[in-house]
């Protein structure tokens, strides 16, 4: 059996706080990513402390062939669909009732000991606020 597409985003990252550009809100405190393979889906979790000291864990699930699973993301989100377009790119998005409302881009160094992140939210005015943060692999 061959490796999946994302098997080099697998593993255990952990945020450059000094790297983050954020367009909405205030850049967390910390930030970590765990991301692993159960079987043919793909499972992503994140734990962070927001700017206030509050802290944070999400984690979801899928298929990385875009098909969407249900996500209990209360007035945010009702689904996530994650794909794997190639080895350097793993993305996810999130969708409430049936519109996308988030897209996450998570793209690979050459080396693969960075995960650049751009989070986009659509907006109801029509905005597009992105957020972008780089992890480091953790060893």
């Amino acid at each position: 059996m061959s490796e999946p597409v994302y098997q080099r985003f697998l593993g255990d990252w952990t945020l450059d706080v000094a790297t983050c550009e954020y367009e909405q809100g205030e850049p967390p405190q910390s930030g970590t990513y765990r991301i692993e393979a159960s079987g043919d889906e793909v499972n992503i979790a994140m734990d962070w402390i927001d700017a206030e000291g509050e802290s944070h864990h999400v984690s979801f699930r899928g298929r990385p062939d875009g098909s969407r699973m249900p996500f209990n993301g209360g007035p945010l989100a009702d689904a996530l669909a994650i794909t794997a377009p190639s080895q350097k790119e793993l993305n996810s998005a999130a969708f409430r009732d049936g519109v996308e409302l988030m897209t996450a881009t998570r793209t690979l160094s050459d080396d693969g000991v960075r995960m650049i992140i751009e989070q986009t939210v659509h907006l109801p005015d029509g905005t597009s606020p992105t957020n972008v943060g780089v992890y480091h692999r953790r060893q």
